[in-house]
């Protein structure tokens, strides 16, 4: 009975406990708890950021004393300071777009959910013409930094935050190097987009590729996993053509590696001779 108590107690204890953010994004200079800690019980102003300042840094420590005052005592932190600041008057409506285009076009199946855009600094306002730049690896993971550029030329800087799903495949087992891919060797899931190393295979690479390393039981399979299938293996035989004007000959010879489509390999004719052939399809080959 007492453990279930002291169970029971934990998971409360854990459920109103809060983790301190390095940066937090207020509606006016006056910073609220509610704005810190919406489980606060009520709501007051425990700092105020100076009149013509749109940001106020304070020590982690400071904060956490602070509000313990305010009878909150399962308090985290992970960060020396906290900056908190003044929510910029501007619509961000035409950089949000720019974002859910860009993870659409990578990602057609991508169910967004919402996004988020925070400036770097307090922003009055946005020139009316301006570009969106992102990094080009923006779109492998779900959160980062981009930038606009004013007609004078200065950046603005952007954080911004994307919630949404994607579809990826999953390696149902250990999959060895060279095994065709496959639906009996993957499984597709529906996740949470957070981080990728490279863009997930599609349903469109299954059956059509091959694993390029050995990968291992519940890895999400990308681009940089596979490459095309081989349609020649070594030792097999492949059917040789050679046409001229006036001359069309066929023979068959021995692969002497495994080849993937317009690869160029040696060959092994009947009577020994070696030859360089250019791979035109499955088992078919013609002279270069």
């Amino acid at each position: 009975m007492l453990l279930k108590v002291i169970f029971l107690l934990t998971i409360t204890l854990n459920l109103f406990s809060t983790t301190l953010s390095s940066s937090y994004y207020v509606n006016s200079n006056n910073i609220k708890l509610l704005e810190i800690v919406p489980h606060a019980k009520y709501d007051v102003t425990i700092y105020k950021i100076d009149r013509n300042k749109y940001t106020k840094k304070v020590k982690s420590k400071e904060l956490v004393k602070l509000l313990k005052e305010h009878g909150l005592t399962d308090i985290q932190t992970s960060s020396r300071y906290v900056k908190f600041t003044k929510k910029s008057p501007i619509d961000t409506s035409k950089i949000k777009t720019a974002v859910i285009n860009l993870y659409k076009e990578k990602y057609p199946n991508i169910d967004i959910k919402s996004v988020s855009i925070m400036p770097r600094g307090y922003i009055k306002t946005l020139p009316k013409e301006y570009k969106v730049n992102a990094h080009k690896k923006a779109h492998l993971s779900n959160s980062g930094t981009l930038n606009i550029k004013t007609p004078k030329k200065r950046k603005l800087f952007f954080d911004y935050i994307v919630d949404a799903k994607i579809n990826v495949f999953l390696s149902r087992t250990k999959i060895k190097k060279g095994e065709k891919v496959s639906t009996m060797n993957t499984t597709k899931k529906n996740i949470d987009f957070d981080k990728l190393k490279a863009l997930p295979i599609t349903a469109e690479q299954v059956n059509t590729s091959q694993i390029r390393r050995h990968v291992n039981k519940g890895y999400i399979l990308t681009s940089r996993d596979i490459e095309m299938l081989d349609i020649v293996n070594k030792g097999s035989y492949v059917n040789v053509s050679f046409q001229n004007k006036n001359i069309n000959i066929s023979f068959s010879a021995k692969a002497l590696q495994n080849a993937k489509l317009n690869d160029i390999i040696t060959v092994q004719k009947n009577s020994g001779e070696r030859i360089h052939v250019k791979i035109t399809g499955k088992n078919r080959a013609e002279i270069r």
